[in-house]
């Protein structure tokens, strides 16, 4: 009998550029218990040091931790990659070595080679391998190429990693893309709450070990994806880098991708970018539940600009403390019982599940926003 875990696996460590040095494998533990996350990926497991310190850490059976990382290729692709052992990560770390210049350093590190040769040598271990973010328009697959075959040749990817700035059906109209699970993982470099596990799918699995989870993806047993309303993403709309000014494709061609503004690089945002690669039509995939962190719906509603205030933490634990973890006081607790810790909180989370909110689309690298009605 199979049984469902959240999955978040694609987080980065203590190690990787702009990541909090909490990012370590004790405060990762109680994130993912706290945030309801069953399976969480590793991050960076080419980096020695990082290896170290998760072979260091006992084995929790909250959570299950799946070795995994990020690179980038000679494209600047970036490619998530999810191994079975720590062990087979030094295998890959080896094969990598003479194509890396700084793999001993970060915990993403570039890869001067394509992308195929990369999944030939973790499909040779008996790895995973897809494209990460897939549709944000920096280093990502659809930033360089228009299809698969572009970037992996003849090395089939396992699954795609929808990103922030999408969700399920940006991909559903691609027909390059039949059959191939979608994934959605926070890319986190903090383990606060409005980070980590912000972004999670649903997995079916006969056995919760690695193999395991391994196997449920590859044979595409995902049950469900989970997180923000694309708009929120920083991508999702073609504007400018500099002020953020949002175009249509066409006038942004109009100006050779130049703000007339600021003189700022327009960038293409993934719903143009999705809308441009569809050739079919939508196919049928898991349902996808569009979610906002707990930390942010309290910061929204008391007004505070930080959810890590000293307001929004003790009112996040008030939560926690009653019903164990985040993903059930978003999707499964009845409002009314929400309503004896906080009525505000719980009608805007009664809002969020019933889609009354009001989101501005963020662009250019600048977030979206979100109120509720």
């Amino acid at each position: 009998m199979s049984r469902e875990l959240f999955c978040d696996l694609h987080i980065h460590s203590c190690f990787s550029i702009a990541s909090s040095s909490r990012m370590l494998p004790s405060c990762l533990i109680e994130g993912c218990t706290t945030k309801g996350i069953g399976v969480l990926g590793s991050g960076d497991a080419l980096h020695a040091g990082w290896r170290d310190l998760w072979k260091d850490t006992p084995d929790d059976d909250r959570v299950l931790v799946v070795p995994t990382v990020e690179v980038e290729d000679r494209d600047r692709v970036h490619h998530l990659v999810i191994l079975d052992s720590f062990e087979r990560c030094e295998d890959l770390a080896s094969l990598l070595a003479p194509h890396a210049a700084n793999l001993a350093e970060t915990g993403r590190p570039h890869i001067r080679i394509p992308g195929s040769e990369i999944a030939g040598m973790v499909h040779d271990l008996d790895g995973l391998i897809g494209p990460a973010h897939a549709f944000t328009p920096w280093t990502s697959l659809y930033a360089a190429f228009d299809h698969l075959s572009g970037c992996y040749g003849d090395e089939r990817p396992d699954f795609l990693e929808l990103g922030l700035s999408a969700d399920s059906s940006y991909g559903a109209g691609i027909s390059d893309l039949s059959g191939i699970p979608f994934l959605t993982n926070s890319d986190a470099h903090s383990p606060d709450p409005s980070k980590l596990g912000r972004e999670f799918f649903g997995i079916a699995v006969a056995a919760a070990t690695v193999r395991g989870v391994m196997e449920s993806i590859r044979a595409g047993q995902i049950t469900m994806n989970a997180g923000f309303f694309p708009e929120e993403g920083k991508y999702n709309r073609t504007a400018c880098t500099r002020c953020f000014r949002q175009y249509t494709p066409t006038s942004a061609a109009s100006v050779r991708w130049r703000c007339p503004d600021d003189r700022g690089l327009i960038k293409k945002g993934v719903s143009d970018r999705a809308a441009e690669l569809a050739d079919a039509p939508p196919a049928t995939r898991p349902p996808y539940l569009h979610i906002i962190p707990l930390a942010e719906i309290i910061r929204t509603v008391i007004g505070c600009a930080s959810p890590r205030t000293r307001g929004c933490t003790l009112l996040y634990d008030r939560f926690i403390a009653r019903w164990n973890d985040e993903i059930r006081v978003l999707t499964k607790i009845p409002v009314r019982e929400l309503a004896a810790v906080d009525r505000d909180v719980a009608q805007a989370i009664e809002s969020f599940r019933s889609g009354r909110i009001r989101l501005s689309p963020g662009g250019g690298g600048r977030f979206g926003s979100f109120s509720f009605f």
